[in-house]
């Protein structure tokens, strides 16, 4: 494994080679909102990640197909909190707290680490199983006289000639003798998909495929609105193929249970799309306990979160604390989590769903 540091004064208006490996790319460049970001690329796609503001990965488009979410955001902003820059594919939710505020919370939402200002970043080349990789990793030390100290160290990794890659975030706890609040969600905003289909690996009934009922604050209801999540709620079925017409304005939220696992631990979620192709999730329960699943098709922004791998749901922390989802890491300790994302042509995604059963 070979390791590249970087330095933010390297990233200009143009893009610059920066690594070249096994027929993969790593170019830097600056949006001209002042926002570093690396362009991690292979004979099927790219990554646009971006290093010091919460390693978010702001686009992803593999095979000519455009994975990331809709939205009035045309380039990335440096900002402190998610919703003033709501447009990428990915980010990292959590760590101290998650979720929408409720009425008892002051956390922002989503917590402090999508926008995270980055201590270091800088790029791993190897060869691994599965071929040659490349890697974006960074870290950011959290540090709150009184509260909480923590390193967080992302990572993105993209193999050559393939299309899925793996969001990672790994989180250790710097304090001499006190536990920590820890809440994770990765949070994967695909795009949304007219006549897609979700697969997943649990039953679309009202016992696996749970409706939100609870209306966040951010959300104005109307009738129709109340009514659709009521109808979703008796038989969740309905949400299998995603049509705008279905009623996604205002956003639906569902909770998944008891999803199957494979030889590995591993469960599967696609979007298939009409042509075929898949958006891909892969992930161990082991480590992401809960799933969430979010889809929104405005006239503003749209999107198919088919899959949202987390550690609780995402109701804010006085509500997670309530119902048991706030992990406390004790001192010194450190945890892993890892999802595989990305897209599936035709032939690989026929392969895949034939073994999910369902």
């Amino acid at each position: 494994m070979t390791r590249f540091h970087l330095d933010r004064r390297a990233f200009g208006e143009g893009e610059t080679l920066a690594v070249e490996h096994e027929g993969m790319t790593a170019h830097l460049f600056r949006y001209t909102t002042g926002v570093e970001a690396v362009r991690l690329a292979n004979a099927r796609g790219a990554l646009v990640v971006l290093p010091y503001l919460g390693q978010m990965i702001w686009s992803a488009a593999f095979d000519g197909v455009d994975l990331t979410m809709q939205s009035i955001f045309k380039a990335p902003r440096p900002v402190r909190t998610i919703a003033e820059t709501y447009g990428c594919f990915a980010f990292h939710s959590g760590l101290l707290r998650n979720g929408v505020p409720g009425p008892t919370d002051s956390h922002p939402a989503h917590g402090e680490m999508p926008c995270a200002p980055m201590d270091s970043a800088g790029i791993e080349v190897g060869t691994d199983a599965r071929g040659a990789w490349m890697r974006l990793f960074g870290a950011y030390e959290y540090a709150m006289g009184f509260g909480a100290h923590y390193l967080a160290r992302p990572s993105v990794t993209l193999h050559a000639n393939d299309a899925r890659f793996d969001m990672a975030m790994e989180v250790t706890n710097l304090s001499a003798g006190d536990a920590m609040d820890l809440m994770y969600m990765a949070h994967v905003n695909y795009a949304f998909v007219e006549g897609g289909e979700i697969l997943q690996q649990a039953p679309f009934d009202a016992t696996h495929t749970v409706v939100r009922r609870a209306v966040p604050a951010h959300v104005t209801p109307n009738p129709a609105y109340l009514a659709r999540i009521e109808a979703l709620a008796a038989d969740p079925s309905a949400s299998r193929v995603i049509r705008r017409a279905d009623g996604f304005d205002p956003e639906q939220v569902f909770y998944l249970r008891d999803l199957a696992t494979d030889a590995e631990g591993a469960t599967t979620q696609l979007l298939r799309r009409p042509e075929g192709d898949a958006f891909l999730a892969r992930y161990r329960p082991a480590e992401f306990p809960k799933t969430v699943r979010w889809v929104l098709a405005g006239h503003d922004q749209s999107v198919c979160a088919f899959a949202l791998p987390s550690t609780c749901e995402p109701e804010g922390y006085a509500a997670e604390q309530a119902k048991g989802n706030v992990i406390r890491l004790p001192a010194g300790a450190t945890v892993r989590y890892s999802v595989e994302l990305g897209h599936l042509h035709a032939a690989e995604c026929a392969a895949l769903a034939g073994t999910m059963g369902g």
